[in-house]
């Protein structure tokens, strides 16, 4: 009987001691009353292709998206409609190409605006636009490109780029770290380490901040991850896709999109024919949404990737691709008619590397 008196009389004097707190006032003397909220969620639009099969309307700002799978499987198409679509948005993009496969011809054939440098011959010597370019003239290790990247933020916050910020980086697994480049050996796990304590606990935290309304600007952060294939553990299991650098990235985003299949690229070529001549002009591609923590939607489906962008997998979108583009075509074909086949579906294993496991 006494314990039982001695609970209830606690209760009471808990009871009334919370009666005559004031959590708010509490909360403004530690200086937790403030910024709590983040911002309406915004979207960096992709083609109406990518929206019809992903059920979203892009990437998301304010996030950390990947864009991954096998070599020539529609990643960078997805990066440079997000890349057009926010420079169209007022957005600067800050493209980190460390892979060394850049073509500003392709970037302003999918509509990124680009003005040509020349020099008095008419040689094209430069390209200058509303954007940031850097390579790995300039960015040699994981480390420089984090180091890039927080520097461009710490200058949006002194008011010197006075811009919302979209990094485009192509791509997580083309770059070693510090300590590889210094041994002289490409360590995949001193790599890993590198992308989690230079991204994990820097750039990536300081990109989802960006989402608070506390913040003036939003930046976004959209990477292409290189892959491999890991072999299945046992008799009756499944390969599985594996991300080049570790998983530190993958755990930081929030929205992964996959294109092409686990253990092989899984597209298929199309093609207008004439003559023995022959220009592919698409390749059809499987597309999924992996991981959505924005708005928890995940859809599967094909598209179609060109050099213009993604289009649906119709009948319809493929014969007004075709008329639009023809007259391209016809330059390598010659006049007349020519036939649009496909090839069957590229199923080749892509074998994994020793040195990625």
């Amino acid at each position: 009987m006494a314990r039982k008196a001695s609970k209830s009389l606690s209760a009471a004097v808990s009871a009334e001691i919370k009666s005559k707190f004031d959590l708010n006032k509490f909360k403004s003397s530690k200086g937790l009353d403030k910024n709590v909220k983040f911002k309406e969620q915004k979207w960096i639009p992709l083609s109406p292709a990518f929206q019809e099969i992903a059920g979203v309307p892009g990437v998301p700002m304010g996030h950390i998206s990947l864009l991954r799978g096998h070599s020539d499987t529609g990643k960078t198409t997805a990066l440079l409609e997000a890349a057009v679509s926010a420079q169209k948005m007022g957005i600067l993009p800050v493209f980190i190409i460390t892979e060394m496969k850049w073509n500003w011809e392709h970037a302003a054939q999918m509509g990124l605006e680009v003005k040509l440098i020349k020099d008095d011959e008419d040689n094209v010597i430069d390209y200058e636009g509303n954007f940031i370019y850097v390579d790995r003239e300039t960015l040699h290790t994981i480390e420089d490109v984090a180091a890039f990247s927080m520097d461009l933020q710490k200058e949006q916050k002194k008011g010197n780029l006075p811009y919302d910020l979209a990094f485009f980086w192509d791509s997580i697994g083309s770059i070693p770290c510090a300590m590889s480049v210094e041994k002289l050996k490409n360590n995949n796990e001193w790599n890993a380490g590198a992308m989690s304590t230079q991204f994990g606990n820097t750039v990536n935290q300081s990109i989802v901040m960006s989402r608070k309304e506390s913040s003036p600007y939003t930046n976004t952060l959209i990477c292409i991850n290189k892959v491999w294939t890991a072999k299945a553990e046992s008799p009756m299991g499944q390969p599985k896709m594996m991300n080049k650098g570790g998983m530190a990235m993958w755990y930081d985003a929030t929205f992964v999109v996959t294109f092409g299949n686990v253990s092989n690229a899984g597209t298929s070529k199309i093609k207008a024919i004439k003559g023995g001549k022959q220009v592919e002009w698409g390749k059809r591609t499987n597309l999924q949404i992996d991981k959505n923590h924005v708005n928890g939607m995940q859809s599967r489906g094909k598209i179609v990737m060109t050099n213009h962008g993604f289009i649906q997998d119709t009948d319809k979108d493929k014969n007004n691709y075709k008329k639009e583009h023809s007259d391209e075509w016809t330059k390598i074909l010659g006049g007349g008619t020519f036939k649009i086949v496909e090839d069957q579906e590229d199923v080749t294993p892509v074998l994994y590397d020793v040195q990625d496991l």
